[in-house]
């Protein structure tokens, strides 16, 4: 009897599905898309998002980042990846072949990012995690990596 209640539970305990929980979520950033429309980072859910916060998109900072992601804007198109900046001092034009979208309220992103002096990287993985969070300068290839393992481990727990 003891065998048979063993083995049960162990089946059971093979047959639960596995799946991949929010453990760190990131803090919420809004914006208005092109049609008006209000819009925040929990609406896209399912795409990972990469998060740049300056003082502005005249920094130093800005500008080199926003040159290392347009290294490789054509893998993030194809990953899907949503780009948003978040000014905290004061908004400007982003002269970039990249779409960003540009956060409301930039001050209150970057308090609630934690925001360092000049730059804040942060990649929100497809599933709401906050996957990474940086104050410097992040190569493309960096973000890259940290979207596709966030990505390919979550598939291998779903299996």
């Amino acid at each position: 009897m003891k065998r048979v209640l063993l083995a049960l539970a162990a089946l059971v305990a093979l047959a639960a599905p596995v799946s991949a929980e929010v453990v760190r979520p990131a803090p919420l950033i809004q914006w208005i898309d092109s049609t008006g429309k209000a819009q925040s980072t929990a609406s896209f859910k399912g795409q990972p998002i990469v998060i740049v916060i300056a003082p502005s998109p005249r920094s130093w900072a800005f500008r080199a980042q926003v040159g290392q992601l347009q290294k490789m804007y054509q893998r993030f198109a194809a990953e899907k990846i949503i780009c948003v900046a978040a000014f905290t001092q004061e908004p400007g034009l982003i002269r970039s072949n990249i779409p960003f979208a540009v956060a409301s309220d930039g001050p209150r992103a970057g308090y609630d990012f934690q925001a360092g002096p000049k730059i804040t990287v942060a990649v929100i993985g497809r599933d709401g995690n906050l996957d990474y969070s940086g104050n410097r300068v992040v190569p493309a290839q960096r973000i890259f990596d940290i979207v596709r393992n966030s990505y390919d481990v979550q598939q291998s727990m779903r299996r």
